[in-house]
This record gives C-alpha cells, structure tokens and sequence, in this order.
C-alpha cells in the first residue's frame, strides 16, 4: 500500500511497529496457551519451546524491532494496554515454568528468575541467528538447536 494510507492507519512509525509488537505477542500468547495445555512436556520443555519460537519468528523476518532498541517505541509500547497485559500475562506464565524448571533442578535455581526470564525474552532479538544465517553454513534448524544449546546448557564442555 501507499505510505501515505499507511499513515491513515497508523500515526507514527512506531504507533505502527507498536502494533506489530502486539500482534507477536497475540501469537506467542496462544502458543504458551497451547504449551501450558501440554502435561507431556516439563518446564523446562516449554521455555526450550518459547525460545525456539522466538528464533524461528526471527530467522524469518518475522520479529518486530525490540523496544530496548528504540526510546520512542518503548513509550508507545507502554502506552498500550493491549501490549502490557499480553506482556505481562506472558511474563507471568514463564516465570511459573522458570521456578518449576528450578525447583527441579533444570535450570540453576541460584540464578534469580528474572535473570532466567530476560535470558529467554533475549532470544528474540539475539545477533546469533543472523550472523550464522548469513554465513551460509547452517540450516534454520540448525541455528535455532545451536542457540538454544548454548543458552540452555551453557558452554562448558560436557564429559
């Protein structure tokens, strides 16, 4: 469409990447929803899946600018109800899955979960994925098992 019916839409550049932020997180939203609904997987199993997600969502171009990135859209991101209560609705359900992941000695329980919790929101704005895509070495799969393995399990070697 013309910029200009853009803007009959939207005020701002960032009124519209504000929506954009919203709509992701309407689908992760729905995908915790349908995680939670999962007594197959552990805590542990569903936060791997959120980062999971929020890679692949990147991989393809399809996760919006973060609002740590840019000042004018964080206020317009705050101003939203619509994207503070599906953030905070989120945060809440990790936090639950980062204390059971703790409690069961999945996730170092020394580390304080909003430690764990920002860890996880990193993912979807991580430098790794790109960097790796443009090398031209690695699938999408591989990247998104890479990153998550690194994140979830360090990089120490294992014996």
């Amino acid at each position: 469409i013309a910029k200009a019916s853009l803007y009959k839409h939207f005020a701002s550049k960032e009124a519209l990447a504000a929506a954009a932020m919203v709509r992701v997180l309407e689908r992760g939203a729905a995908l915790l929803d349908d995680l939670a609904a999962r007594s197959d997987l552990s805590a542990l199993d569903r936060l791997r899946a959120v980062a999971s997600w929020a890679l692949e969502q990147q991989l393809k171009g399809e996760m919006p600018t973060l609002p740590s990135q840019n000042s004018t859209l964080r206020a317009e991101l705050l101003g939203s109800k619509a994207y503070v209560d599906l953030l905070m609705s989120s945060s809440d359900q990790l936090g639950e899955w980062i204390v059971q992941a703790q409690a069961s000695g999945d996730i170092d329980p020394t580390l304080p979960p909003e430690v764990v919790l920002y860890t996880v929101f990193a993912r979807a704005c991580d430098p790794v994925p790109g960097f790796l895509k443009a090398g031209g070495r690695f699938s999408d799969a591989q990247i998104v098992e890479l990153v998550l393995r690194s994140c979830f399990d360090g990089l120490r070697a294992r014996s």
